[in-house]
This record gives C-alpha cells, structure tokens and sequence, in this order.
C-alpha cells in the first residue's frame, strides 16, 4: 500500500499537549487498563463560546444544548453546568444524571423517545419537552393534570415539511410530527392550554446539507405564523444540531484516499480494506455504482462556522438571511450540538495485544479494545490513530488491520488498512483522538465480558496538565498557577 494513503487527524488545544507525552499517558493505561478514555472538560466550554459568539455577531438570543447522548462523562456534563448552556436529554436517565451534574430543570430539553417516568420527572422538574406526536402531547398532559404540576413548556418537532412541488427530507425522520399535522397538534395543544404552553417549533434532520436545513427552519417560521394565528404566542425555534467536526488535518489526505479506494474496488490498484470492502461503492461491469457512505471526514464547514454559513443562508421565499427573519420576528434560536461541541474534547488509548502476519500477507494487529469501546466504523469516520511505541526506533511505514478482541468476524475497529509510521509491537499505545463525541461510549458495553473503558478528565495544570477520574472532576480544576 502507498505509504502516502493517510489520513491524519486535526489535533489541537490541550490535546496537543498530552499526546506529548505518552510516557505519561503509558503509565495510565497500565495502572486503569486498556481501552482508556480521556475527555476534556474545559475545551466543551471553549466550543461552547465559539457557539455563542455567532449569537453575538446576529444580535440573536436563545439557548445551546449540548446533546447529552454524545458522551456519557460526568466531568463533561458537570463542566458545561458551570456555563450557561443548556443540556439535550434523550431518556430518563440521562435527565437523572444531568440534574445530578448540576443542571436546574428550566435549562434541561427533553427529546428522544418518551415513557411515562421520563414525562412525570422532565414535568415536575420544569424541562422544556421536544414533543414528537400528538399522542406524546397527550400523556404529557394527563400527567400534568393528574399531579397538579405546573405547565409545561412544549416545542412541537417536525420531522417532515412540503415546500411547493419539493420534498424538503430526502429521507423522512421517524421523528416528529409532518407539517401536515400541524393543524391537529395546535388543536390539541387548545384543548390543553392549563397543562401545556407552547414555546416554539424545531425540527429533526439527519442530514448535514444546509439548503435542507434552510428550508426546514423556513418551514419553522411558518409554522410559528400559523400558531399566532391561532392565539398563540410562541418565542423560539429549535434547529437541532448536525453542525458537524471536521476530523482530518489536510484535505488532500481526505480527496487521495477517496480517488485510490474507487480505483480499488474497480480492481485498478491492490486492496485497502478488508475483502476490498468499498463503503458503499462496487463495481458492476467495470463502472463504479453506488454512493460513498462516509461522513465527509474533512469539511470546509464545521461546528460554530456551520452554524454562521447557516444564518447567513438567504431565504428563497422571503428573501432576507434566516438571521435577520429570527431578529424581525424576536425569536430565540435555541440549537442542539453534540458531536460539534464535543470537538478536540477527547482521546481513546488502545494497548497492542498482538501483531501477526495472515496466510494473504496482510499484518492483522489485535488490540486490548473492540469497536464497540472505540466505534469510528459505526458512525463511518475515517481517520488514522496515532502510534506511541513503548521503545522508539526506526521503522518503515506499516499497512496493517486493527482488530478488535471480541471473538466475531465483523470486530474491526476499521475495515480499511491503517499506514502507520512502523510496524507496532505489544505493549506499545494506539490513540484514537477526537472521540468524545460519540466514538468513545455510546455504543460500549461488557460484550463477552470484556471490560469497558474506564474514563479520566484531563485539565491544563501548572507545568502541563493534570487528571483525575471522570466521577471525581468538577468545575473549577485547571489553573495553571
């Protein structure tokens, strides 16, 4: 394999500094076991300002929640308490633990599926409710009424819209309500007005297109009229997140690999995944068909500068950028970012269990960790970790496959041969940086009885930076004095 076929992740801030010294970060893996996850608290804040700076520069008001089910940390979650950010939570016990972490109910979003526990305790607690279905408005209301709780606000989400002749969802959300219904939903929310107040509109997208979302928020503001009209008086929309990382540090890593993987699975070059996978492509009849299922590992467009390209987007119906309607109209913008928030906020350690060469000369590296400690190939990002050998040395550049350690064919912590800078050895370090949104433990779990990753909050200090466990962090460590 071509030694120049790599994709090298953007390392930044604090995460710099620890990746100095892997001495250091060698010790910790020894004492707390491999796989190991590091998060830093402090630089959610950061990406937090970032956010709030283009809310500055629009003269726009509103609230950032920070989608809990991105990282599980307490460090994380009790950092962003300190600020003033809202948090989105998704199941009752991530509103347990965010209330644990120090978050008052009025700055807590409730979205995700919805039980009667989770409904009775974002109730009581005052959480503004993200509601999917009338049905969901319903229950919310019988336990308002049932318990005497006060009124709860209520943000209706939409999951599909229909502008003129143009299906706005390429691919419908099974979230939320179809503008459609918009008509049934207020009548209800008239028939429960002592229980339940609306507060605005949002909507649900997976999608990273902006001309999408574009048109999603104008359909928003439609759907704001159209509660006006009816007596209303909602104040906010909520545009979700999808902001989006940008996880590599040279586009033309990202563009190589892309061109050389097509010409890999035309047959024109040797394979660079396993069994030729092509994520999404194949060939049929010499052609190249299908599409490139990957997330665009490297974007011009990222985090709180999506968020202003967003703004700045010019309504085609109304004529004015979506910032200057949300100021005409006095709207809040409230936005939910996980992964974006979560950028340059955490590493995963991986030890090297074992290093064999298979009967197709291929290198099949097994790591102390699986891909459900370290999930990159589930949410289909490509970047390369970062070796720390235990003894430095030289080394040619080494094509090799990283395994996982649970005993199932599909346990590859990437389908595609990884360059790294010489052939690893056991004991020696993976780092896979920029884990922490939603790489490092939305997917773990004790399968096989393997062990979960345990996690460390890692802050600046005097001469460098400091740890502790995640569950003993808390707002206020980090000077560097």
């Amino acid at each position: 394999m071509d030694a120049d076929l790599v994709l090298r992740p953007r390392v930044d801030g604090l995460l710099t500094e620890v990746l100095a010294d892997p001495g250091r970060l060698g010790e910790l893996v020894q004492a707390l076991g491999s796989p190991l996850n590091l998060v830093l608290p402090q630089r959610l804040a950061e990406n937090a300002a970032a956010f709030g700076a283009v809310y500055e520069r629009h003269r726009l008001s509103g609230t950032i929640y920070f989608a809990h089910k991105a990282n599980r940390s307490s460090a994380l979650v009790r950092e962003l308490a300190a600020t003033g950010c809202g948090i989105d939570v998704a199941s009752l016990g991530e509103l347990r633990h965010a209330l644990a972490a120090g978050f008052t109910g009025d700055r807590i979003m409730a979205t995700g599926p919805k039980d009667a526990e989770f409904l009775w305790l974002a109730a009581r607690v005052g959480a503004v409710l993200s509601a999917d279905s009338a049905q969901e408005l319903s229950a919310l209301a019988g336990i308002v009424a049932r318990f005497g709780l006060d009124p709860v606000r209520v943000m209706i989400r939409f999951g599909g819209f229909d502008s003129p002749g143009v299906p706005i969802l390429s691919r419908p959300s099974r979230f939320g309500v179809h503008a459609g219904e918009l008509p049934v939903v207020l009548d209800l929310l008239e028939h429960h007005r002592k229980e339940l107040r609306l507060l605005g509109t949002a909507f649900h997208l997976d999608t990273t297109g902006i001309e999408e979302k574009a048109l999603a928020l104008e359909g928003c503001l439609v759907a704001m009229s159209a509660a006006l009209a009816r007596g209303f008086a909602p104040t906010a929309i909520d545009i979700g997140g999808g902001f989006g990382v940008n996880y590599l540090a040279a586009r033309p890593d990202w563009e190589r690999y892309t061109t050389e993987l097509g010409r890999a699975v035309l047959g024109q070059r040797p394979p660079l995944t396993w069994q030729n996978h092509g994520y999404g492509l194949r060939a049929e009849g010499g052609t190249l068909r299908g599409a490139l299922g990957l997330y665009p590992a490297h974007r011009r467009l990222a985090g709180a500068d999506y968020l202003a390209e967003l703004l700045a987007h010019e309504s085609v119906a109304l004529g004015r950028p979506l910032a200057t309607l949300l100021l005409e109209n006095l709207y809040d913008l409230h936005i939910e970012p996980g992964r974006a928030l979560t950028d340059q906020c955490g590493l995963t350690l991986a030890r090297v269990a074992e290093v064999r060469t298979l009967h197709t000369g291929d290198t099949l590296v097994r790591l102390a960790a699986n891909s459900r400690d370290i999930s990159i190939e589930d949410h289909a990002v490509l970047m390369d970790p970062l070796l720390l050998p235990v003894r430095r040395g030289p080394g040619a550049p080494a094509a090799v496959y990283l395994g996982g350690n649970l005993c199932l064919e599909d346990d590859f912590l990437t389908r595609r041969a990884v360059v790294l800078p010489q052939l690893p050895a056991p004991g020696d370090l993976l780092a896979f940086v920029n884990t922490a949104g939603y790489f490092m433990d939305f997917a773990a779990g004790p399968a096989l009885m393997q062990a979960e990753a345990r996690t460390v909050a890692v802050y600046p200090a005097a001469g460098g930076w400091g740890w502790c466990l995640d569950e003993q962090y808390w707002p206020g460590k980090g000077d560097r004095s």
